[in-house]
């Protein structure tokens, strides 16, 4: 692969998401574990739903600020890198990232202060309010990114002219073919990413002997999210997939290294797709397999990767990445499913388990950035499908140019990431000291509330 412009560019495109990606896919489960948290302790009373609370803003503030910070670069990148996406289809594109600002980003940054700094100066009310607010800001931003990127995938209701993009009906733009479906999966990714983080590090906080209510139920509730939503996240992939099947038939062939249109096709397990040799090497199937996931039907037919003559993307890094994406899921599953019946046994977590759950701590990174490389990498040549390629979108930026910035997005990155996994890791081996907690009941005193 010649590392052209265009190769580059896209290889920036891909360092940001990939790093911008991970931080959202905390913070949207993670906001709401932390209202149940407070939900748990204004019904209860109990301190310790209080000490735990205390101890996951802290993470949740770091990982907003650097989902914030990295989302504002990449969106630079649509000006810098991709300016003929916006020319063709900023009418629709546009509006929708400006949604999500006036919905979703507003509405966090402003209980965002009061739900971080707010707790002893306002009512417990007001401060659940905050909480509850800023789970939902996450939640509706989630909803708008989506939209607009499913709709670069399953485009509809819009209309083309001179090239250009218009919207002819929001409805059907918003709540396009793929938008549900990608819509769920990804919100039970968030959920799931957010479950074994807090799981993960409860786990390891307590083999490392940081004993506590707070770490318990810290860690009992990240395993008991993790064992709801995994079977809940398989469901939602088999309704996924067949929408994918529908809509983008060239995707599925790439994940399943399917070459030529077949009935009952097998599931290849492993093997090599070589795509000069239009055959996947070495492939170990499962008979039946493919056709039976994809269509429900043990003859179902499945179209092949030569039915898309130099429209179809690269399909190794499909294969392989949802390949990645079925071993962390099952993995998930295993040892979630581990964790909850050890809990309805009415035992505590032993020490395989807690080894397994801290092995596990950022299983959803892994998983998430699979998925969305299968979703991605999957829609190429187009960005978006069936109407706009790629190619045609891109700067003309000389080689150096971007080599020189990659380089150092990628060095800034990775400093970033080693950065934050030490931070965490700093948090989780100290106790907890949050002072005295407010009363369920608190409302807070005139004097203290402007102070």
């Amino acid at each position: 692969m010649a590392f052209d412009p265009f190769v580059l560019a896209r290889i920036q495109f891909a360092a940001n998401i990939s790093f911008h990606i991970l931080f959202p896919t905390i913070t949207i489960g993670l906001a709401w574990v932390l209202l149940f948290f407070r939900c748990r302790y204004t019904l209860t009373g109990d301190r310790a739903w209080e000490d735990a609370y205390s101890f996951w803003v802290k993470i949740f503030a770091l990982t907003f600020a650097l989902g914030v910070v990295s989302g504002i670069t990449m969106s630079f990148q649509f000006g810098t890198n991709w300016p003929g996406f916006m020319q063709r289809a900023g009418n629709i594109a546009g509006p929708l990232l400006g949604y999500e600002v006036l919905t979703a980003f507003f509405l966090e940054a402003s209980f965002l202060g009061i739900m971080l700094f707010g707790k002893r100066r306002v009512s417990n009310r007001l401060h659940l309010i905050a909480t509850f607010l800023v789970a939902l800001g996450t939640t509706i931003s989630a909803f708008w990114i989506l939209a607009l990127n499913s709709w670069m995938q399953t485009p509809a209701g819009y209309s083309l002219e001179n090239g250009q993009f218009f919207a002819q009906s929001w409805i059907e733009i918003i709540f396009n073919p793929s938008f549900p479906y990608r819509f769920a999966h990804v919100l039970l990714a968030s959920f799931l990413t957010a479950a074994f983080l807090v799981a993960g590090v409860s786990a390891w906080r307590a083999r490392a002997g940081i004993q506590g209510a707070a770490v318990g139920k810290s860690l009992k509730t990240g395993v008991l999210l993790a064992a709801v939503a995994i079977p809940l996240q398989i469901l939602a992939g088999d309704f996924h997939g067949l929408n994918t099947l529908e809509h983008q038939p060239a995707k599925i062939a790439a994940m399943e290294g399917v070459w030529h249109t077949e009935k009952g096709a097998a599931f290849t397990l492993f093997g090599w797709p070589d795509e000069e040799r239009r055959e996947t090497r070495f492939a170990v199937k499962i008979p039946y397999a493919a056709s039976l996931i994809l269509t429900h039907e043990l003859d179902g037919e499945v179209q092949g990767l030569n039915e898309f003559p130099n429209e179809h993307p690269p399909v190794a890094p499909v294969f392989w990445s949802f390949r990645v994406m079925l071993a962390m899921g099952g993995l998930m599953l295993l040892v979630s499913w581990w964790g909850a019946w050890s809990y309805w046994r009415g035992r505590q977590p032993g020490a395989g388990l807690l080894l397994a759950l801290s092995l596990m701590t950022f299983s959803g990174w892994v998983a998430t950035l699979a998925g969305w490389y299968v979703t991605e990498i999957g829609r190429q040549p187009w960005i978006v499908s069936g109407l706009l390629a790629t190619a045609d979108v891109v700067a003309d930026h000389a080689t150096a140019t971007l080599g020189g910035t990659l380089f150092g997005y990628v060095g800034l990155y990775l400093f970033l990431l080693v950065s934050y996994v030490q931070a965490l890791r700093y948090l989780a081996t100290r106790p907890a000291h949050s002072g005295p907690a407010p009363q369920p009941g608190y409302s807070g005193g005139a004097a203290e509330g402007v102070a």
